[in-house]
């Protein structure tokens, strides 16, 4: 299902719509979602919103700044990077950008 409330607060509507714009191999980090959103300050926020949305988002493309995935919950985005052809080694994401 979608992640459709009545309630969607200006933020979480910003934040869906960069969410909705990750594709395939993608991984980007919380903080670039909220910045990206206009909210440079809101990486907690972004992965509040991920918990929060039953899977409605892409997630697994969502890493911390260090390209770690959610510790004691990296297999299955794990498996699904590498399905999209990202190198996922350690728990973790090389670096991205640079």
């Amino acid at each position: 299902g979608s992640p459709v409330r009545d309630d969607v607060t200006e933020f979480e509507h910003d934040v869906a719509q960069v969410l909705r714009r990750l594709r395939r191999g993608d991984v980007t980090t919380y903080g670039e979602v909220a910045a990206e959103a206009g909210y440079p300050r809101a990486a907690r926020a972004v992965g509040r919103i991920l918990a929060e949305s039953d899977g409605g988002y892409p997630w697994w493309r969502v890493v911390n700044s260090n390209g770690r995935l959610v510790p004691g919950h990296a297999t299955q985005p794990a498996k699904r990077l590498r399905a999209e052809g990202v190198r996922v080694s350690n728990g973790r994401v090389p670096r991205m950008g640079g």
